[in-house]
């Protein structure tokens, strides 16, 4: 079955596919050669792989196939996964560009994202404290263990943190993982609230550190991915960036002021800003991300890996 599905005039698949490390991680699966997105979805009538192509490479038409028939639930939900992930809706690239022009002829502003926000929250928990190919490890497990189209809520709630643990190689974030997952399935996390826009930044952000698990690394990079750009998620590729990109000095605390000040000017979309000049510096390192094969360089493009690049 196949379906096309609109896309805005300057919308590109494989730059804003690849545009975020979350494409790398299972179910996710981008076809260097095809330039061909896929993975599998939970709809209501069970599991579907679909696959997204763009005929020419551009263009507002975006061609949408199916392993199996859907009905018309199945494709209307397909369809909000879809433009939730590749960002279809995403009002404010244009104003992006305006505040930050260094993107504008490249087209960059969109962020890759799951297809739903509880996905998004338990890979942001499988990516703090650890090495990427960890991060990457973590994601295969969950989804060969419970879920080929990512685990539920509902799933994750009934498991032991023990089970998570020793199927999913977790670590210390199982009892985290199911805490999250039980909050989510029994309405604890209101994402309507979260992603309204008439939500202040402050607040969203002051909820989600109220999450177990969740610190200022964590609840910025949530913000992003709620299409909320106005915080940076600061770590140790932060850190990194602040002394070989930007070229400042000084320990911790020095480094993260500068960081601040040099984004300031951005302000509402100073992720964004951040973001791309971090995503460049790793291009630069392994060339165009649409080219990274997941068990090659999309292995290795952060900072701690890129050593000997």
């Amino acid at each position: 079955m196949s379906w096309t599905l609109r896309a805005p005039g300057d919308y590109s698949l494989r730059r804003d596919v690849c545009s975020y490390g979350y494409f790398l991680l299972e179910p996710n699966d981008w076809d260097v050669r095809r330039r061909v997105f896929s993975r599998p979805l939970d709809l209501p009538g069970g599991v579907a792989v679909v696959r997204v192509g763009q005929p020419g490479g551009k263009g507002r038409r975006l061609v949408v196939e199916s392993d199996r028939k859907l009905t018309r639930r199945d494709r209307a939900a397909a369809e909000r996964m879809l433009v939730r992930m590749l960002r279809l809706d995403d009002a404010g690239v244009a104003e992006f560009h305006r505040v930050d022009p260094r993107w504008r002829a490249s087209g960059r502003g969109r962020l890759f994202r799951s297809p739903s926000f509880f996905e998004d929250l338990i890979k942001t928990v499988t990516s703090c404290n650890v090495a990427w190919p960890s991060t990457m490890n973590m994601n295969e497990r969950l989804c060969a263990a419970f879920n080929p189209a990512f685990p539920s809520a509902a799933q994750l709630a009934r498991k032991r943190p023990a089970t998570l643990r020793a199927r999913c190689g977790v670590g210390y974030r199982d009892g985290r993982i199911v805490e999250l997952s039980r909050l989510w399935a029994g309405g604890g996390i209101d994402e309507e609230w979260l992603s309204d826009a008439a939500t202040p930044d402050e607040a969203v952000f002051a909820r989600l550190l109220e999450l177990p698990g969740i610190g200022p690394y964590a609840a910025g990079n949530l913000m992003q991915l709620l299409g909320r750009y106005s915080r940076l998620a600061i770590d140790t590729e932060t850190l990194r960036h602040a002394r070989v990109v930007l070229g400042y000095e000084g320990g911790e605390r020095s480094l993260i002021r500068a960081i601040e000040r040099h984004y300031e000017p951005f302000g509402a979309h100073r992720f964004r800003s951040y973001w791309f000049e971090v995503w460049a510096f790793y291009e630069a390192k392994r060339g165009p991300s649409w080219t990274w094969e997941k068990a090659g360089a999309g292995r290795t493009f952060t900072a701690a890996l890129l050593r000997d690049a």
